[in-house]
């Protein structure tokens, strides 16, 4: 029997939840304890963009491979810009890391 892979990048795991995990959860309690919308949807867009950076800038890069960024081209239009690994270093990446990635997105989207 092989043995269980465990996460290549533990700490990149666990950012790319709690990000998630903070704006959701902040979201849903923070009703309990603030009664100001406007604090609670500035706060959570706050931390939706943090999420949303992380997952931009840092897990996607490292779980996944996936790269994205924005230019100006020369009519002074924005360009988005996406890259990923061929099949071949895909192929060599964490399974459990890709799997915490892709699912955290599907389930965090879908609610």
């Amino acid at each position: 029997k092989p043995p269980e892979e465990n996460y290549a990048n533990p700490r990149t795991c666990l950012f790319h939840v709690l990000f998630k995990a903070a704006s959701f959860s902040f979201y849903i309690f923070s009703a309990l304890f603030i009664n100001n919308f406007v604090i609670i949807f500035v706060v959570t867009v706050l931390l939706a963009a943090l999420d949303f950076w992380v997952v931009k800038n840092v897990s996607g890069r490292i779980l996944v491979g996936l790269r994205w960024w924005n230019e100006i081209n020369d009519l002074g239009e924005s360009v988005w810009r996406f890259e990923s690994l061929d099949q071949e270093s895909l192929a060599r990446m964490n399974k459990k890391d890709a799997w915490l990635f892709w699912w955290t997105l599907y389930l965090t989207v879908s609610q």
